[in-house]
This record gives structure tokens, sequence and C-alpha cells, in this order.
């Protein structure tokens, strides 16, 4: 009978002992954690306490960790837990080795651009011309000068593009090249204050797209944002910006100079600019061309309100799947 007692209980004996050991290592931990999670005038204090602090959390590999993951996990399970996450690079990128991967995508939302896709009908791109067709909802204009989100009307846009449409959760209506990261996408703005395109100013539209937010910002917010030229059209229905950037390699972590050609318009009857924003990196821009197709790009595109039909304006759910 002692032999049929004596494995539950030593059994249970372990469990309970894995337990107070993982409590104590735990509560050992807990102020260093604390304090490397609150905020310090001494920016390089602060790094490397946050560094400690995220070691912690994360597996930095602490000794901590090693212990708590050694109890916890299989042998090969905890040598993975605190052994794949690059605190330094974390804290000084927000991002990881392998942005693409699962763990690069994990926790990020998607970027936010304004653009409603109105609900039954299809973003298309024919593969001879590159004709670009979408229908978005934007909101009207207000006579009182008060924007509703739920007053929407809806907008045709079309450009032609060189690269193929874009597609995944991530983006509402882009074109891009995967491997020279050329490409372009509809953005729109919040509510304008005037009436007119030329009363909206060049920082509003650049807020607006480069914000924390922003599809520029999916890896970390772009520095260095320069309005290098601001023109009207000649009929004053299109704004031209080009504009220099640089974004944050997650590959290298050095920056890298990006160039930018961005034309917004102001549909008929809407109080929302609808943009098409063209981009390359500056060698590519300078040296390759890119210039040329990004230019050409940019200069064909047109949004109009669309036509009256019996379809209802509704919006596409943003998540494609669930609510707006």
């Amino acid at each position: 009978m002692a032999r049929t007692t004596f494995a539950p209980t030593l059994q249970t004996n372990t469990m309970i002992a894995i337990s107070i050991a993982v409590a104590v290592l735990v509560s050992l931990q807990l102020s260093s954690i604390c304090e490397g999670l609150s905020t310090s005038t001494n920016t390089a204090s602060t790094s490397s306490t946050r560094r400690d602090a995220l070691g912690s959390i994360l597996g930095g590999g602490t000794a901590a960790a090693t212990a708590v993951a050694s109890v916890l996990l299989l042998p090969s399970q905890a040598s993975n837990a605190v052994e794949t996450t690059n605190v330094d690079d974390f804290l000084r990128t927000g991002g990881v080795s392998m942005p693409m991967g699962v763990s690069g995508q994990a926790g990020k939302s998607k970027p936010e651009t304004g653009v409603l896709l109105r609900q039954g009908t299809d973003i298309s791109r024919d593969s001879k011309s590159g004709n670009v067709l979408a229908e978005i909802l934007v909101q009207k204009e207000s006579a009182s000068g008060k924007s509703d989100p739920d007053d929407l009307m809806a907008v045709v846009t079309s450009f032609q593009s060189p690269w193929p449409l874009a597609t995944g959760m991530v983006y509402d209506v882009e074109c891009r090249d995967a491997k020279t990261g050329d490409g372009a996408f509809l953005a729109v703005t919040p509510p304008i204050a005037g009436t007119s395109l030329a009363d909206v100013k060049d920082q509003f539209l650049i807020k607006s797209l480069f914000g924390p937010r922003g599809r520029f910002s999916f890896y970390g917010q772009p520095i260095d944002i320069k309005v290098k030229k601001s023109s009207m059209g000649d009929d004053g229905a299109y704004k031209i910006l080009d504009v220099t950037y640089s974004t944050l390699s997650q590959a290298t972590n050095t920056e890298l100079p990006r160039r930018s050609r961005i034309v917004a318009t102001l549909p008929k009857g809407s109080n929302q600019a609808v943009m098409l924003v063209g981009s390359t990196s500056a060698t590519r821009w300078l040296k390759m061309g890119s210039d040329k197709s990004v230019g050409a790009t940019v200069d064909s595109f047109r949004a109009t309100a669309a036509p009256k039909t019996n379809l209802k304006i509704r919006a596409v759910p943003k998540d494609r799947f669930g609510e707006l």
C-alpha cells in the first residue's frame, strides 16, 4: 500500500516545491522590474534599467529567467525562451530581427490610412494597363461645419501602377514591389477645417501620413521629414508634395533615406482629402529611375464623387471580418 500512495505524494510535493520556487523567484525580481519600468530623467540609466526589466520579463538571459524556464519548460523550450529575445534590439527599435515573421507581426495593429472601402465593390488592377480602380467612402461636407462620421459619400479613385496590388490584412489600397520597396497607396485625411484644397496646410497632410500609427510607421515612426516642394495643379484640384524622410531598417538598424511624392485632392461634397502616396528609396529615386515611375503613378491619380446607384453607402469592416 505504501508503494501505491508514494508516487502521487511525491508528484504533489514536487509541484508544491516548484510553485514555491517560482513564487520566490518572482518576488525577488518584482522590485527590479518595477524600477526598470519607471520613468527616469537620466536616459542612459533609464535604458539600462528598462533593459534589465525587459530581460526579466521577456527572457533576456538573467539567471532568474533561466531558472524559471528550466523548471517550467522542457530543456529545448527553456533555451529558446531565454535566448530568442534580443532585448537591446527591442529597446532600440521596438522591433525584432524578423519583422515579417510570426514574432514580428504579433501585437502589431494594422496601419491607419483612413481608407474605408465601399461594401459590395472590389479593388481591381488591369494587368495590361496597370489601371487600379477602388471605390472608397469619405465624410460629407457639412453646412454646419460639424463633421459626422456616419454621413458618408462614395468616391471613385483610380491610378496607373507598374506594381502589382499588395494583398493581405495590412493593406487597404496599395500597389508595391516587394523586392525594391517601390510602391503607392491610398490615404484619407481627417476632416479638414476649410472648404478648399488651397486651405489645407502641408503639415496637416504630413501629420496624417507620418503619424505614429500611419502606413510609414509600421516598424517605427519616420524621422527627418521635410517637404522639399509643394505646388497646386493648374486646375487647383490637386496638390502635390515632394517629401524626404528616413525610416529605420529592421535588418541593420540603420537609417534609410526615402523619397515620396504625394498628391491630394478634395472631392466635391467631401470634407476629407484623398491622397495617393508614392515612395521609393532615395538611391532608387536618384539613380535608378524610380522618380519617373513614382511620378507617373502619382500624376495618373484621380478621385471624384461616385455616381449615385442603388448600392447602399456602407463600409467594409476594417478587419474585413469583424465590426467597424
